[in-house]
């Protein structure tokens, strides 16, 4: 059911109009007074205003332009003066369509009809937007005062159309970042092209950025369009700047700076609107100092600043990305039990995320469904920084060794019987067997 306002100031065509939409079940209101007509349009929320377009002191002009004060509301205008003219000045004001006296109330209908479908669908469209956006916002996973801040930076630039510089170590989740500033945006339905500098050499860097034309080198066989071209009206993510040779920097900072392009082989400039994230887990700063980095391209770029935090910084925040990645791998068991959770806050993760992710897959793939032990977890202890506060070996044997007399303490109880001692440990007795193979205890 859609609310539907007629004005015309015959009496006669408000009432065939309302019948007629009234009994496809909508709510009509009627007006025969355009000033009366425009003081229920500024009180009330219209679906459609269906208006005549000649009428005594106000026209359906000033209806129509009254109207789409309202978001949301379409305006039909009827005349029984229609002209090409006429027509075409009332859709370019805004006008959804355009009914010539005499008209059809079923042709009438239909296009009312047509136009309560389409509100519908944009408003579940818009529904489906904001919860994805939603969604969007809250797949930063973190409640640590770290994860925090980066949330509320990423919130505040979103909007804007600022350039951001998103810095930190690798594995930190500066593309995760990237995305949510183009999704919580205003071009979130453009498109979000990445590109990572460092995976693509430096002679192909410059095509793939900005495209070429045909015969520009060998294998140009035809014109390509760069990414920038793909991203305009959307988002650029440039991962590893840092990573970018000095010759290209020089070209990319002309671009940013003339917001156009010219294609490899090329003469004619494009014209481009790309919003840009760039990211780095260099220290663009020492690289300033050295001469690796230009000076102007660093400024043009670091207009907003982002350092995303280590996993090591994010203590409050490690068990709930683990359970949040156990839960989305559909985990049978996604809790993790103490010794293991005990585990993980003692680790410092120099891989950060990355390596949060890797792990948690091989120790699934090892625990079988079975609630996931220390055992399963192949940490890169050797390799920790000094200091960091990551578990010693000693310790990681410790639970082991602990693992192991527990598991022969109950076999002897059940007096070897598998399924009993199994029982007795509260796991299944495949995964006693695994784990009697892992500390080579007889079968």
């Amino acid at each position: 059911m859609a609310r539907i306002l007629v004005i015309d100031d015959e009496p006669k065509m408000t009432s065939l109009v309302c019948g007629e939409l009234e009994d496809a079940g909508h709510a009509v209101t009627t007006s025969t007074k355009p000033a009366d007509a425009l003081a229920l349009i500024d009180k009330h929320s219209f679906d459609v205003v269906i208006t005549d377009l000649s009428m005594p002191e106000i026209s359906g002009m000033n209806i129509l332009d009254k109207a789409l004060e309202k978001p949301g509301t379409d305006v039909i205008i009827m005349t029984a003066y229609g002209t090409v003219e006429s027509a075409v000045s009332a859709m370019k004001k805004g006008a959804a369509d355009y009914l010539l006296k005499p008209f059809s109330l079923d042709e009438m209908r239909l296009i009312v009809e047509k136009l309560v479908e389409r509100q519908r669908l944009a408003s579940l469209n818009k529904h489906y937007e904001e919860a994805e956006r939603g969604r969007l916002a809250e797949s930063f996973i973190g409640s640590s005062p770290a994860a925090q801040r980066v949330k509320k930076l990423i919130a505040q630039v979103a909007p804007t159309e600022t350039t951001v510089l998103l810095t930190g170590r690798s594995g930190t989740g500066k593309e995760l970042a990237a995305r949510m500033i183009h999704d919580l945006s205003p071009r979130h339905a453009q498109p979000f092209i990445a590109v990572n500098c460092a995976a693509i050499t430096e002679t192909l860097l410059e095509s793939e950025l900005f495209g070429h034309e045909k015969g520009s080198f060998t294998g140009a066989v035809g014109r390509k369009r760069g990414r920038f071209e793909l991203a305009d009206g959307g988002t650029i993510f440039l991962d590893e700047i840092g990573e970018m040779s000095a010759g290209m920097q020089s070209k990319l900072l002309r671009v940013l700076e003339e917001r156009s392009l010219v294609r490899v082989g090329g003469v004619d400039a494009v014209g481009i609107n790309v919003r840009v994230v760039a990211a780095t887990n260099r220290n663009l700063k020492d690289d300033l100092k050295t001469g690796a980095f230009r000076e102007d391209l660093y400024f043009r770029l670091n207009v907003f600043p982002i350092n995303m935090p280590n996993l090591a910084e994010r203590e409050d925040d490690v068990l709930e990305l683990a359970e949040y990645f156990l839960a989305r791998q559909r985990y049978p068991a996604s809790r993790l039990d103490e010794p293991v959770r005990k585990l993980f806050r003692e680790y410092d993760w120099p891989g950060n995320i990355r390596e949060l992710r890797n792990v948690l897959e091989r120790a699934t793939i090892l625990a079988e469904g079975e609630p996931l032990t220390p055992d399963e977890f192949t940490l890169d202890i050797d390799n920790a920084p000094i200091g960091s506060g990551a578990p010693h070996r000693e310790h990681a044997t410790g639970l082991e060794a602990t693992e192991k007399a527990m598991i022969q303490a109950a076999l002897d109880k059940a007096g070897g019987n598998k399924t009993e001692a199994a029982k007795l440990l509260k796991i299944s007795r495949r995964r006693l067997y695994s784990r009697m193979k892992a500390h080579e205890i007889p079968w």
